[in-house]
């Protein structure tokens, strides 16, 4: 795991994002999904950010469709089970085990031999850190179960 911590204060969480440069695919579906006011908003909030490479591992046609207007719900479903609220730097993390995310329900973190998971996803960085939360970057899109992805 990479423990570079970005200080950026000064910035909110979706410039902090966008300054990152491993974000491009997260924000764009943020904004598709309406989210980007509410995360440049006081939070604070967590974010477990899939990195734009781990948007790319997601079958082929996903993301598209996720972005099509009448799968908003769907999408936003999905991008509220990678935010926490609260500021859960990585050390705290650590002390999770089923934290109930924006979306409403739990996901599940372990410890990976050094390193973290979140619903199997690796923290591959940690503590990028803003004015209104903190992000870590993850390596694959968790999702909620699929019945949770209807409301």
């Amino acid at each position: 795991m990479n423990n570079t911590v970005t200080n950026v204060r000064t910035t909110n969480l979706i410039e902090s994002a966008a300054a990152n440069g491993s974000f491009k695919t997260l924000c764009k579906a943020l904004d598709a999904a309406e989210l980007t006011q509410v995360l440049k908003g006081a939070g604070p909030y967590t974010i477990f950010a899939p990195t734009d490479e781990a948007f790319g591992k997601l079958p082929q046609g996903t993301l598209d469709n996720w972005l099509k207007p009448e799968n908003k719900a769907e999408l936003i479903s999905v991008l509220k089970y990678h935010i926490l609220p609260g500021r859960a730097s990585a050390a705290d993390v650590g002390t999770l085990s089923h934290p109930k995310m924006m979306q409403g329900l739990s996901t599940h973190i372990a410890k990976d031999g050094d390193r973290f998971t979140i619903d199997g996803a690796h923290l591959v960085s940690t503590d990028i850190a803003s004015s209104n939360g903190v992000i870590h970057a993850i390596d694959a899109v968790i999702q909620p179960p699929k019945a949770a992805l209807k409301h």
